[in-house]
């Protein structure tokens, strides 16, 4: 699993961008989440996610919100 958290959500496509913990930028689709809607995700949120080749490049998959400590 990768950590990191979402730099950019384009809502009217669907889709948007992580920063991991490398530095590297990893698109996800709202199809890719888990136990999460897509309008409920917000920009600077800690996720983990599993990243899998595609044609255009690296694609984060199971992408899940990490809760904030309490």
């Amino acid at each position: 699993m990768h950590t990191g958290k979402i730099k950019k959500l384009v809502r009217d496509r669907g889709f948007g961008f992580i920063s991991d913990t490398d530095g590297r930028e990893v698109f996800f689709h709202q199809s890719s989440l888990l136990d999460a809607k897509f309008d409920v995700l917000n920009e600077e949120q800690d996720v983990e996610f599993d990243v899998e080749k595609s044609p255009k490049g690296p694609r984060a998959i199971n992408v899940r919100i990490i809760a904030a400590a309490a």
